[in-house]
């Protein structure tokens, strides 16, 4: 599997602070940092643009990206992180951690489900615990999605992780037998909580019951008069 890699054009900044972080961005560009394992923080500027195209390509923020830095040195990165303003929604400052072809990431894959479940036609509720799936491979192998077939799903049967067959080097960083779809009864899916560690948990059913307040315990020993 190969990966496409974007071509950014950064410059380097020579000083950090808020005041420069406004004049970056008044000149139209976007405050950048990429650092690594390997690699001192480097405090860059880019064209937000080309940033937004990266996060909105196939691949989003697992996108494997080349910082030309000045024209003079390349960086090999992803996106760790950006922050988008809360008003205007535009990106504010992006973080870059470097990565190597040879050396594996750890990154979050969507998971899709396809197919009717036998289950549902049953009666049965369709719980995806997980809506993306953490994984470890090198950057050209991450997967764009992940689709799982549950049309055998029966009532009461699970997917587990070990269950889900990914390209060659890709591994899911759960236990074997974690639990990530699951057939269920209607009155059990309302009882459903959130998995520890998973992306996102499948919502109880509409209108369920809210569970009652406990009830305050009576005062021991307590005299009457």
């Amino acid at each position: 599997m190969s990966t496409n890699i974007h071509v950014l054009h950064a410059k380097v900044r020579n000083t950090n602070g808020s005041p420069q972080a406004r004049r970056i961005r008044a000149e139209g560009f976007l405050p950048a940092v990429a650092y690594g394992k390997d690699l001192s923080a480097v405090a860059v500027a880019v064209d937000p643009k080309e940033v937004t195209r990266v996060l909105t390509s196939d691949h989003g923020k697992n996108s494997v990206v080349k910082l030309d830095v000045d024209g003079k040195s390349e960086i090999l990165a992803m996106v760790k992180s950006f922050q988008i303003h809360p008003v205007s929604r535009k990106l504010e400052h992006v973080d870059f951690i470097e990565v190597k072809l040879d050396r594996e990431v750890d990154a979050e894959i969507p998971l899709f489900t396809t197919g009717k479940p036998v289950g549902i036609v049953k009666g049965g509720v369709l719980r995806q615990v997980y809506r993306s799936l953490p994984v470890r491979c090198t950057p050209d192998r991450i997967p764009v999605k992940i689709t799982f077939d549950v049309t055998a799903l029966d009532l009461n049967g699970h997917v587990a992780a070990k269950d889900v067959t990914l390209g060659e080097g890709v591994t899911i960083r759960l236990a074997p037998e974690q639990t990530i779809i699951s057939i269920v009864a209607p009155e059990a899916d309302t009882e459903a909580v959130a998995v520890p560690g998973a992306a996102a948990a499948a919502p109880a059913a509409k209108g369920a019951p809210a569970k009652p307040a406990a009830k305050a315990a009576p005062a021991k020993d307590a005299k009457k008069k």
